[in-house]
């Protein structure tokens, strides 16, 4: 098998399909099927259940995409490990991020090493703690930026504590209650609510503390990015839970304390190999972040 070979079949299973895939690798359909056939022949198993809709993974598919992903992340270290030897960074940093992050401004963070080191090809996704936890483990991301609730399991990776604060109630300002100075969950359960998508960290939190109290509520809005909570709050739509940081930097609305609010704990979280560039960037980013936080090394298992 060859390089190549490997990234035409991690495109078909990230795509669900030849035709994508072909289009991402600038190949045409046939020369791609072609190489994936040769590359199943040689591992002597099917990777992929192809039907007239669909592309799948088989289980010989799963094992062989985990390690094709570490094999194409080494190969692509090389350079940059050479580089490194030389005094020099340079390849591809991976940056994920969730929307809510305030604890660090992470977009003079990519400037400033930008500025260091403009030979690295910097990469930034913003999505869901869990997703980003799993691209750092799969190789695809160097480091993530996530939010947990304090009862949550820390991921078996480098991590550092970034902040520990609690949620507050999002409201319009001509809401009835955005003159209070605190409500309780059991007031706010009465309000339709605008939340993250169920089963997503960030909703986890909140869905824990109304089941905690046993208080039943109703999410109208799932949504998959602050901004959009936002503005759902400030037409008046629902009323919503954010970090009490963000809640500060919510123009037009009003926040309120909650007696018996959830929390969200935000932490910095790197690959436990980091490439040179991701070192770099985990080096520069000790001078942005606040005293108090501090590093912890997951145990590895």
């Amino acid at each position: 098998m060859n390089l190549r070979q490997i990234e035409y079949a991690i495109a078909v299973a990230e795509e669900a399909s030849f035709t994508r895939a072909a289009r991402r690798c600038h190949t045409v359909q046939s020369a791609l099927s072609h190489q994936v056939a040769k590359l199943e022949e040689e591992l002597g198993a099917s990777l992929f259940e192809r039907t007239s809709r669909s592309v799948r993974l088989t289980p010989a598919g799963e094992a062989f995409l985990a390690a094709a992903r570490r094999a194409v992340a080494a190969t692509g270290r090389i350079a940059a490990e050479v580089a490194a030897a030389q005094g020099r960074v340079q390849g591809v940093l991976s940056v994920g991020t969730i929307s809510t992050l305030t604890s660090v401004d992470l977009v003079d963070v990519l400037a400033r090493f930008h500025a260091l080191h403009p030979q690295v090809d910097i990469r930034l996704n913003v999505g869901m703690s869990e997703t980003l936890i799993a691209n750092i483990r799969e190789r695809r991301a160097d480091v993530g930026f996530v939010g947990l609730w304090p009862e949550a399991p820390l991921p078996a990776l480098p991590h550092r504590l970034l902040a520990d604060e609690k949620l507050v109630a999002l409201l319009p300002p001509d809401h009835a209650c955005a003159r209070r100075r605190s409500l309780s969950l059991a007031e706010l359960a009465r309000f339709p609510l605008v939340d993250f998508h169920a089963g997503s960290g960030a909703r986890r939190q909140t869905d824990d503390a109304f089941g905690a109290a046993r208080i039943e509520r109703h999410v109208h809005f799932e949504v998959d990015h602050i901004d959009l909570l936002r503005r759902i709050v400030g037409k008046g739509l629902a009323v919503g839970l954010v970090p009490s940081s963000l809640a500060a930097m919510a123009d037009g609305l009003r926040a309120v304390a909650i007696t018996d609010a959830p929390r969200r704990r935000v932490y910095a979280v790197w690959s436990a190999t980091p490439s040179p560039a991701a070192a770099a960037f985990l080096a520069l980013l000790e001078q942005f972040l606040p005293n108090h936080s501090r590093t912890d090394h997951a145990r590895t298992r």
